[in-house]
């Protein structure tokens, strides 16, 4: 196994692409802009490329550091580099900011160019689907007519599923991690009260707060602080926060008294900073759309029958928001199909934020799968 080391400062590229991308909506986004991040070196017959989808929160930056600060480092450093899970030394991995996002690409704070203003309210509604058929031209663009594998993890899981059952014959591998075939009623409520924090904030502005200067940071705070809720586990919230009092004693009020009220309001103001509005609005709709088996009437097997990709698919037994049985529903409909599928249900006490952590078990799993790859590719340095 190589030693572990760092990727180092990155530096993303900006794509331009002047053909419409239509959408599943029968709107259609004119000419965009996608940012995009690579890591490792694409081999000479181009077959070690790893496409790496975002969730919600997250971008085109994987890994790697922005001008040395620690700060910046990528959302999924812990995975991929150098001698970590996916190894860069030996796979070109691509990582794409989705339309609709605030991390760069065109989305709702990005000028129309019909009206030389931002997009704002007119942005239209974006879908796994759409994402998937952006990321598609990306990969044209590269010169990549097959991935070794795709990847990701809750929406980014999504995101994966839907490459294998879209674009079949560009797939070898699919990496479906804390997912789900489509979101469950109490996640679209869990979704809707956070949409309706954003949209009932008089700063909202109907979504066009741009031209106001200003921007709905109490809706965003309060839409990051539901979601996070369900990021975490029980057990996770208890063991961090508990009942512990921040001042130590109770104030009688209604400021501030658990430490995990302080937690939650310093995520939701931070996030409120960084984060736009419209984007919230968009990727949670898209959260809530994603249901390849809808076509099919509720048949999931059928939904998948285009797959021709090998799975691996993860679970952790912390996880409520994406429960080990929406993996299982995923697994026992590639089965059906006589997909060859790897599964794992992890024990975490992290929830839903497993995924992104240090969790050594999971790690190896997910290393061990991309040796494997490795070797049937005969890349270098594989075992």
């Amino acid at each position: 196994m190589a030693l572990i080391s760092d990727l180092g400062d990155q530096t993303p590229s900006r794509m331009a692409f002047d053909a419409p991308l239509p959408l599943q909506s029968g709107a259609s986004l004119p000419a965009y802009e996608l940012v995009v991040e690579t890591y490792g070196r694409l081999n000479a017959d181009k077959s070690n490329a790893v496409l790496v989808c975002h969730a919600l929160n997250a971008s085109h930056h994987v890994a790697g550091t922005y001008g040395g600060d620690e700060k910046t480092r990528g959302w999924w450093d812990n995975m991929v580099g150098p001698g970590k899970p996916v190894d860069t030394d030996r796979y070109f991995v691509v990582g794409i900011n989705n339309p609709g996002s605030c991390f760069g690409s065109t989305g709702p704070a990005s000028i129309d160019p019909a009206t030389g203003q931002p997009w704002g309210s007119r942005f239209p509604v974006v879908t796994v689907e759409d994402w998937v058929d952006a990321q598609a031209r990306v990969l044209d663009r590269l010169g990549i007519e097959r991935l070794a594998a795709v990847m990701g993890g809750s929406l980014g899981g999504m995101q994966a599923l839907c490459w294998a059952m879209r674009h079949a014959a560009r797939v070898a591998h699919c990496v479906a991690i804390a997912t789900a075939p489509n979101l469950s009623a109490q996640n679209i409520a869990f979704n809707e009260v956070a949409r309706r924090a954003i949209i009932t904030d008089p700063d909202f502005h109907g979504g066009d707060f741009y031209a106001h200067g200003v921007v709905p940071r109490q809706g965003l705070a309060m839409a990051r602080m539901v979601g996070h809720i369900t990021y975490l586990s029980d057990d996770a919230m208890a063991s961090k926060f508990g009942r512990n009092l921040r001042n130590g004693e109770l104030g009688y009020g209604f400021d501030v008294d658990f430490q995990i009220e302080s937690y939650l309001r310093h995520q939701g103001e931070k996030f409120s900073g960084i984060f736009d509005a419209n984007t919230y609005l968009l990727l949670t709709r898209a959260l809530d759309y994603f249901d390849p088996a809808a076509a099919h009437g509720g048949d999931l097997t059928a939904a998948l029958a285009p797959a021709t990709a090998r799975f691996l698919l993860a679970s952790f037994t912390t996880d409520w928001r994406f429960a080990p049985e929406r993996s299982r529903e995923i697994v026992r409909a590639l089965l059906a199909n006589r997909r060859e599928v790897s599964y794992a249900e992890i024990e975490s006490p992290h929830g839903h934020d497993a995924f992104l952590m240090d969790e050594p078990h999971y790690h190896d799993m997910v290393r061990a799968y991309f040796d494997r790859i490795a070797h049937d590719l005969k890349l270098e340095g594989a075992r």
